[in-house]
């Protein structure tokens, strides 16, 4: 798949489904609606996350209802795209699309729980994760075509 065609369906994967991978799904469901399905797990389910919640609730966008699912959760793996957010969930997509014609993408993305200090210091972190997930998603699937967010 050629970098901005856009996929049918695409599934966000990182270490945890509680920060960076619903991120990556609810700014996709927001920029693109229901033109590409897209879904979103971790290695671990993981619990929801305040900070994650509030930097996406500041941008417009509810992921207070998102629950944490695992691959293991996945009842089925029919995507064009995998797109992994941390080291270990692109080892375990490429590990599940090995027989599958699936490209798997992997997108170096901060880890923003894993930053320490004051809570400010700490939403700085999450907004940055959120505003490059933005900025990749929109280049990556040819955002032009759907106008500017």
């Amino acid at each position: 798949m050629a970098a901005g065609s856009r996929p049918r369906a695409v599934l966000y994967a990182c270490s945890q489904n509680s920060v960076r991978s619903p991120m990556a799904e609810a700014l996709t469901r927001l920029l693109f609606g229901n033109s590409i399905e897209v879904a979103s797990v971790g290695l671990r389910a993981g619990e929801p996350d305040g900070f994650a919640m509030a930097v996406m609730d500041e941008a417009g966008m509810d992921i207070f209802r998102h629950t944490p699912r695992s691959f293991e959760d996945l009842e089925q793996f029919d995507f064009d795209l995998v797109v992994t957010l941390s080291p270990e969930a692109h080892h375990r997509a490429l590990e599940l699309s090995r027989d599958k014609p699936v490209e798997v993408e992997y997108w170096p993305t901060l880890d923003a729980t894993r930053i320490e200090g004051a809570r400010d210091q700490k939403l700085d972190a999450y907004r940055a994760v959120r505003d490059g997930l933005l900025k990749r998603i929109k280049q990556r699937f040819d955002w032009r075509a759907f106008g500017s967010l």
